[in-house]
């Protein structure tokens, strides 16, 4: 049986030749984030990846993340991998050069320089702003209206609003922030770098 997918006959790139067998590994560039590179790490904005497909080097990639979390790659073209996992990234790129190009693709993906990250607090705060989060430590959504300087006098916890741009498409959620600062499970909402928290003004 033939280990080579049918490429249209105007193809002008490489020998597809792949080996049988599927074998994923993930690495880390950075000693101090080796253990989150691997299993909870996101990927994000300006994040630079390396990607390599064993046995085919003109496949080989070494891209930074654009700020809609895109990437663009060999055969395959753009793809959604901002707030996937380094694994998931992997997973989902062997899915992609399997459906038309490769058989039984083999891949590593390697975080080579990770982004500055940042949050953004806007509305009824004392100090908004961009804000970095640390390294290694997750930031609530309470911790970052902290760092925010805290609420104004105008505004309504209630309602606030977190943008966050996922896998390419952006989604809305709408939170109760007062309610968190009594305390329970909804308390512990993680931040995730390029979120844009909204304080709307109270209209009362």
């Amino acid at each position: 049986m033939s280990l080579i997918r049918n490429i249209p006959r105007n193809f002008a790139g490489p020998s597809l030749l792949v080996f049988a067998g599927v074998a994923l590994f993930v690495s880390s560039a950075s000693t101090c984030r080796a253990q989150d590179s691997g299993s909870n790490y996101r990927l994000s904005p300006n994040d630079l990846i390396e990607i390599r497909v064993f046995q085919e080097p003109d496949l080989d990639s070494r891209v930074r993340i654009g700020g809609d979390g895109s990437v663009t790659l060999p055969l395959v073209g753009t793809v959604p991998l901002g707030g996937k996992t380094v694994n998931e990234a992997s997973d989902f790129l062997r899915r992609k050069y399997g459906e038309r190009f490769l058989v039984n693709p083999q891949l590593t993906v390697t975080v080579t320089d990770y982004s500055k990250k940042r949050f953004t607090v806007l509305g009824q705060v004392q100090s908004p702003g961009s804000y970095s989060m640390p390294d290694n430590e997750d930031v609530t959504l309470l911790q970052a209206i902290g760092m925010a300087g805290g609420y104004t006098r105008l505004a309504e916890p209630a309602n606030v609003t977190v943008k966050r741009i996922e896998n390419g498409a952006e989604s809305l959620m709408k939170l109760n922030a007062k309610r968190m600062a009594r305390g329970g499970t909804s308390a512990a909402f993680k931040i995730r770098p390029g979120d844009v928290i909204s304080v709307p003004e109270s209209m009362f």
